[in-house]
């Protein structure tokens, strides 16, 4: 299978690649991995008249520590890098923790977060976990008519970013450049697991946990989301409070659990029918938010 002729821009800086991107005659895509991207073009499922190559930009591969103690990841960060960097580890435990279930190695390799969030598919690991620690996402594009400067930005919250399957927030001439991750709070825990028939394939269901504890022990804070659970990439807003003002006991999770499942929208296909993913998603969200309390605790 062969992708249909495209103009290719390798940018050699951001500028480029939003001068690039601007252009209104022609339908334009960014690459960055192309672990999503070159599968579409090879189906014809896309067919863009200019595909702009991120590859080449050096300012969107940091990874970098905020002033607040959090983590400003620029969108060509590897998913590989999630799970090996140390300064990723220390202030955002949870990404170390669900990079190994994205894919394969070979994937994790090329695959990149700023495309993983933007491609906004709900399948993904990616985008739940960072719904869950409350990331928020950098936008640019180049200047319009008669705004001042060259690049005009801003900055979105992830719950606001995603609109649809694979449907995100971003214009046609605007690029994902970063995703800022806030820092971890005292007497918090996070958690991330899921199943999937074979290792590296799409998780049937998976569920990434958040939750922070006072000096009672009581949960004063805590958020949930699925892999797979949904049209889109969400938080269990109605699970999470079930969490909020008591201690994580057994029962507590339990109820935390039954809420997920019951207010989730899996969809059934050939891999799994919707009851068997509603079981999956109360059996993971216990295990996950219960994981996750105990690693607050200590």
């Amino acid at each position: 299978m062969k992708p249909p002729p495209f103009e290719y821009v390798a940018a050699a800086g951001l500028d480029e690649a939003l001068e690039a991107l601007a252009e209104p005659s022609l339908e334009t895509r960014a690459l960055a991995g192309g672990q999503s991207l070159v599968p579409m073009l090879n189906f014809r499922l896309a067919a863009p008249e200019r595909l702009v190559d991120l590859n080449g930009i050096e300012e969107l591969a940091r990874v970098e520590e905020t002033e607040s103690g959090g983590l400003r990841l620029g969108a060509m960060v590897r998913h590989l890098r999630l799970e090996r960097d140390p300064l990723i580890a220390r202030r955002a435990p949870l990404l170390a923790e669900a990079a190994p279930f994205i894919a394969h190695p070979q994937i994790r390799s090329r695959g990149t977060v700023g495309g993983s969030v933007a491609h906004a598919d709900p399948a993904a690991e990616l985008p739940a976990v960072l719904l869950t620690l409350g990331a928020r996402v950098r936008i640019a594009r180049r200047s319009r008519g008669g705004e001042p400067g060259s690049r005009v930005e801003r900055t979105l919250d992830l719950e606001d970013f995603f609109l649809g399957p694979f449907f995100s927030a971003l214009e046609p001439d605007e690029l994902l450049t970063a995703i800022e991750v806030p820092p971890s709070a005292p007497g918090e825990g996070t958690a991330f697991d899921e199943v999937a028939r074979r290792r590296g394939d799409y998780a049937l269901a998976g569920v990434a946990a958040r939750v922070r504890l006072d000096s009672r022990g009581v949960c004063d804070e805590a958020a949930i989301s699925l892999v797979n659970g949904g049209s889109t990439p969400c938080l269990m807003r109605e699970a999470a409070r079930t969490l909020v003002g008591a201690e994580p006991t057994p029962e507590a999770v339990e109820a935390a659990a039954a809420a997920c499942a019951e207010t989730c929208e899996p969809a059934a296909d050939m891999h799994a029918n919707e009851a068997y993913r509603r079981h999956l998603v109360r059996t993971l969200t216990a295990r996950v938010v219960s994981r996750a309390a105990g690693r607050a605790r200590t």
